[in-house]
Parts: C-alpha cells; structure tokens; sequence
C-alpha cells in the first residue's frame, strides 16, 4: 500500500526518502541503480534497504475502492 513510516525490524524512519528513491530509480532519461541510490541516500542496513526494493506501490490500485 504505501511505504511504512519506520522500518519493521530496526525503527529507522525510512519514509522521509521514499519520494527521492522513487523519482531516481524510475526515471526514464539515465536511470540510476537502486542500490546506488539507497547508498547515496544513506539507507545502509539491510532490513531498511529490503523495505525499499520490496515495497509495491498498490495505493494507487486501492483507492477507488474506498
């Protein structure tokens, strides 16, 4: 649904780099490596990374049905 506020394992706020992740891995023109672009936006523990690259964004999907 969408990006949990905190990750499940550790706390660590991670929805605050949701938007950043978002709009530079799915860029058309040059697309950046999630990877680098976790690192770059200093997610560097694996339970937090998991959230990012395992997250589908299904809000969109939902919504009408509310």
């Amino acid at each position: 649904m969408i990006i949990p506020v905190r990750c499940f394992t550790c706390g660590k706020v991670i929805s605050e780099h949701w938007g950043d992740y978002v709009s530079r891995s799915n860029t058309k023109e040059g697309d950046e490596d999630p990877s680098d672009v976790l690192d770059s936006l200093g997610i560097n523990r694996y339970c937090c990374r998991r959230m990012f690259v395992s997250h589908i964004d299904l809000i969109d999907v939902v919504s009408p049905y509310q």
